[in-house]
């Protein structure tokens, strides 16, 4: 996939010298604008905003049907240990059951075992486990964080490019929040059209928030939900933010049939719901516990079903590509710039991204304060 990126840039290098001339200042602020976004994510985020959106797609489709993610073989050292404890202790939830391995296969030591990375005195916060996405791509791993919704609470964060404006909620994780920081990460697609979807914070919508969308709702007790707009999840005084993006993934405890044949409205402007590539989602498990999901070599359907196996019945797809998928978690010291870890290993945003300014906006939980 980075030779992806690269020939991605490559071509887009060109197509950016010869607009050059017309686009110069606003070339010349998406390259520079505070951040950690690599060039190659700034030249397609610029591309996009530039009419030429159907070329990145067109030439990320070509690179992915050259250098498709790999098949068979196992993960380089197995299935890795994410630092933390064997030892589950329920809070405010009960403590989940094991993953399943993919369809058709034995788990390997430690495939789908929860460990605790986040403790507190009235339990777990946040417990991460590792898995293989399918039967085909075994070298693989994809990871899953699990939070206890009544130890940490969650917050949407403007990026500074989009939706854009100014918010008392900043583009970054403070030096206030990293003292209680837990996990991070990429809030959805692009809010200019790609998300088909709006954007709620702070009492105004940056975009209007479209009935029918899938949902993710920061209510204001810090609790978070997914839903459908309008039935699922609806205004109301104890919604403080929320953000939208494609249809539900997951629903009623099913993945959506459409998950394999829906198109741009169901899914968005991408390679292709079948293209297996970085992919992540959220949702919430009956009992209320809050699960992000990451990971390479994914479809649409099989991060479904991923979902659906860590016990979320409400879901939707967040991010996609390895630019953007970016699930962190976080070890607080009751300090700044706190431990930061990835969430699976081929992970390629760095976990410290959100302590930069961020031109898209992005979700963090922190700890309570009890």
């Amino acid at each position: 996939m980075l030779r992806v990126l690269g020939r991605v840039a490559a071509v887009l290098l060109v197509l950016v010298l010869v607009l050059a001339a017309v686009t110069a200042p606003s070339l010349a602020h998406a390259l520079t604008r505070p951040g950690s976004d690599g060039v190659a994510a700034r030249l397609a985020e610029w591309g996009r905003d530039h009419g030429l959106g159907g070329v990145v797609t067109w030439l990320e489709a070509r690179e992915y049907d050259a250098h498709p993610p790999p098949v068979g073989g196992e993960p380089p050292g197995g299935i890795p240990r994410a630092d933390g404890t064997g030892t589950l202790r329920a809070g405010t939830r009960p403590v989940p059951p094991r993953l399943p391995p993919p369809a058709g296969l034995a788990p390997l030591p430690g495939e789908g075992q929860w460990q605790t990375v986040v403790t507190t005195p009235h339990g777990d916060a946040v417990r991460v486990a590792s898995v293989r996405p399918d039967a085909a791509h075994t070298s693989l791993v994809a990871g899953v964080l699990w939070m206890d919704p009544g130890l940490v609470r969650g917050v949407l964060h403007p990026g500074s490019e989009d939706p854009g404006g100014a918010w008392r909620t900043p583009d970054v994780i403070a030096s206030a929040e990293q003292r209680s920081v837990v996990a991070a990460f990429s809030a959805g697609f692009r809010l200019q059209g790609d998300s088909h979807g709006g954007w709620f914070a702070e009492g105004r919508a940056a975009r209007p928030l479209v009935p029918g969308a899938a949902s993710l709702v920061i209510r204001a007790d810090g609790s978070a939900d997914v839903g459908t707009w309008g039935d699922e999840v609806r205004s109301g005084p104890d919604v403080a933010a929320v953000r939208q993006n494609l249809v539900m993934l997951v629903d009623d405890g099913a993945v959506n049939p459409t998950c394999a044949t829906g198109g741009t409205a169901e899914w968005g402007s991408t390679v292709g719901q079948a293209a297996f590539i970085h992919r992540s989602a959220f949702g919430v498990t009956a009992d209320g516990a809050e699960v992000y999901v990451g990971g390479p070599a994914l479809s649409v359907c099989t991060l479904g079903d991923l979902l659906r196996s860590a016990g979320v019945v409400r879901g939707m797809e967040l991010d996609i590509n390895p630019n953007w998928v970016s699930g962190s978690w976080f070890r607080p010291t009751g300090g700044p710039h706190p431990p930061a870890f990835r969430l699976f290993p081929d992970e390629q945003v760095a976990p410290t991204h959100y302590e930069t300014p961020s031109s898209r906006d992005f979700v963090s939980f922190d700890l309570r304060v009890r």
